[in-house]
């Protein structure tokens, strides 16, 4: 059965993807004025400027403290977890598993020949695990689980080093980065950018920690060596060649944030979109948050279970066919779920034509 949708109550944007996220318009506009930058090389100035205003601009939306740097390297948060296991982790890491990638940090970790098994806190999905202090020197978990849509408090653990994956949190999210030593992250969610490249804020102790374990002897690939991210980063610049569409992307981002008001504003109308949805969820009997507990609730990323009455698949390709798309649920989960990225450049005015849209098609399904 087609659904034909009435035009004057869909979302004038209906791209409400978790990863990769919806580009504004304007940023789009932006890199096709920036042929200068295309097909030039990264080690001169201009694109050296690009790197500059991008690493000043993360500074300034988090309010970075004094002596952490702002880290930029080549891949993306899953090579990073290669790079933390190479080049940050001295012995054992002690992890808060649940979800999907924080799970694929642990096993990365577990998997590396020259450390010990790691220590591992896990919850259900739909929940939040942190790492419990003991017999480790660096503690890892995400702020915001992308997989599930659940968010977790940012403080320290223990006496290493506390990394913290950002992912799908950063941009769209604020954190306490004191309590942090690595705050890493990819730009193609609340960045509105591309992939192929991690950021991530460093302190002092991070990188004294990498300096020491290369110096002990341990092999690291070069790509791997957050010595050499240091290093780079310092001189505005990758190791190797960067996507240039991603970080000319990422800087208009980040232009539109600090107009929008900075980090508090960006936050407030990511947490308006998601407040639409739990509210939407919570008035209806045929549907509910994922995450039971509403502080574990992520403001970015809202997770909506369905009625087994109801086929979310079906929702999905009716919505899909009106031009409404990504709002799948994670493949792992196997839910009946609905998965709705509610990013920086996401519209909340948006996020409210798409429970519109669900009761239209759920009433017609």
């Amino acid at each position: 059965m087609q659904i034909q949708i009435p035009e004057e109550i869909l979302p004038a944007d209906g791209r409400f993807g978790s990863g990769p996220a919806k580009v504004r318009p304007e940023a789009l506009d932006y890199l096709a004025m920036r042929s200068d930058i295309m097909g030039t090389s990264h080690r001169q100035a201009p694109v050296r400027d690009l790197v500059r205003v991008v690493q000043e601009s993360l500074n300034e939306l988090y309010r970075i403290p004094d002596g952490y740097e702002v880290v930029l390297g080549n891949g993306g948060s899953t090579l990073f977890w290669d790079l933390a296991v190479s080049s940050l982790i001295e012995r054992r890491s002690a992890h808060g598993v649940f979800g999907e990638f924080s799970r694929k940090f642990a096993k990365a970790a577990e998997r590396a020949p020259h450390l010990e098994a790691p220590l591992v806190s896990e919850a259900a999905p739909g929940s939040v695990a942190l790492p419990v202090a003991g017999d480790a020197d660096a503690y890892a978990w995400a702020q915001n689980e992308t997989s599930t849509g659940a968010a977790a408090p940012v403080s320290r653990i223990g006496e290493g080093l506390v990394l913290i994956d950002a992912t799908s949190a950063a941009g769209g999210m604020d954190a306490p980065i004191s309590e942090t030593d690595v705050y890493y992250f990819a730009p193609q969610k609340n960045f509105s950018s591309d992939g192929g490249l991690w950021l991530a804020f460093a302190s002092p102790a991070a990188i004294e920690r990498a300096e020491r374990i290369k110096a002990s002897g341990r092999w690291i690939p070069e790509s791997l060596d957050f010595t050499v991210a240091v290093k780079n980063s310092r001189q505005h610049q990758t190791l190797n060649t960067p996507a240039l569409a991603t970080l000319l992307l990422l800087e208009d981002q980040l232009g539109w944030m600090l107009e929008l008001g900075g980090i508090d504003a960006v936050a407030e109308r990511c947490r308006r979109s998601t407040s639409t949805l739990y509210r939407w969820a919570q008035e209806r009997d045929f549907a509910s948050p994922f995450v039971a507990k509403a502080t574990d609730r992520s403001p970015v990323v809202a997770t909506i279970d369905l009625d087994e009455a109801i086929d979310a698949k079906q929702v999905i390709a009716a919505l899909r066919a009106n031009g409404i798309v990504d709002i799948d649920p994670y493949r792992a989960l196997q839910r009946n779920q609905l998965r709705v990225g509610c990013y920086a450049a996401v519209d909340p005015v948006d996020v409210e034509a798409l429970t519109q849209c669900l009761d239209y098609v759920i009433e017609r399904l």
